[in-house]
C-alpha cells in the first residue's frame, strides 16, 4: 500500500487537493467562458472535491482499523486479529470494491461500526458546524451525477435546509409551507458558481481536515 497512512497525512493531503481546487476556480473564475462552461467546470471541481473527501475519509478508516479491530469485530460479530495490515484494512472496509456511503448519516454509522466510540475521527465529522456543508457535498454530488428526479429533489430540501439552518425542511408548519414553495436549482453547476458557495463549502471541509488533524494521534 505504499507510505504507511496516518490521519495527519491523510488531512495535509486533502488540503493540498483542496488548495489545487481552489486554484482552478480562480482559473475558471479569470476567463471570459460561456455560462454553461463554468456551470460544467464547477461541477467537475465538485467532483474532485468530492472524490477527495471520500480518499480522506477511507484513509482514516483504514487507519483507525489498523490500530483497533476489537470495535469492528464487536459491530460484525466476528472475531478479528488485533493487527492486521492495511491492505486487508481496506478489503474489509470497501468489500473488496468501492468505498462509498450514501450521505452523513450512512458515513458516521460505517465510522462507528469501524473505529467504535469515543473517536477522533467520529468526533470531528459529526460537527454540527459541518452538518450543512456535507449534506449540500453529498447532494449536490449525487445531482450533478445523476440529474434524477430523486437527486434533484434532495439538493432542493438540502439547499432549503442550509439557508434555514435547520436539518428538517418540515421541522414546523412554516417551514413546510416555504419548503412547498422552495425550487431546486436547474443544476448542481449553477448553485455552486454563485456566491462563492462551493468555496465556502471548501472552508468548511478544510477546517473539518484540521480537526481531524489535530485529533490524530499519528
Amino acid at each position: 500500500m505504499g507510505k504507511k497512512k496516518s490521519g495527519k497525512l491523510a488531512a495535509d493531503q486533502f488540503r493540498v487537493t483542496t488548495r489545487r481546487i481552489r486554484d482552478y476556480l480562480d482559473e475558471i473564475d479569470g476567463f471570459s467562458l460561456t455560462d454553461q462552461a463554468v456551470t460544467w467546470a464547477y461541477e467537475s471541481a465538485l467532483i474532485k472535491t468530492s472524490v477527495a473527501f471520500e480518499k480522506l475519509m477511507l484513509e482514516c478508516l483504514i487507519v483507525a482499523l489498523n490500530k483497533n479491530t476489537q470495535p469492528f469485530s464487536e459491530a460484525t460479530g466476528t472475531t478479528f486479529p488485533k493487527h492486521l495490515n492495511q491492505k486487508v484494512c481496506q478489503y474489509l472496509i470497501t468489500g473488496g470494491g468501492y468505498f462509498d456511503f450514501k450521505g452523513r448519516g450512512a458515513l458516521l454509522g460505517d465510522m462507528k461500526k469501524i473505529s467504535g466510540e469515543p473517536h477522533y475521527l467520529l468526533a470531528a465529522v459529526s460537527k454540527d458546524r459541518y452538518y450543512h456543508s456535507l449534506e449540500l457535498l453529498f447532494s449536490l454530488r449525487n445531482y450533478a451525477a445523476h440529474e434524477s428526479p430523486q437527486s434533484k429533489e434532495k439538493v432542493r430540501a438540502t439547499i432549503f435546509c442550509a439557508r434555514k439552518k435547520i436539518k428538517n425542511p418540515k421541522s414546523n408548519q412554516q417551514h413546510a409551507a416555504d419548503f412547498a414553495k422552495a425550487k431546486a436549482p436547474t443544476s448542481a453547476g449553477s448553485w455552486l458558481k454563485r456566491q462563492n458557495r462551493l468555496r465556502g463549502i471548501l472552508d468548511d471541509l478544510e477546517a473539518l481536515a484540521s480537526d481531524i488533524h489535530a485529533g490524530s494521534p499519528h
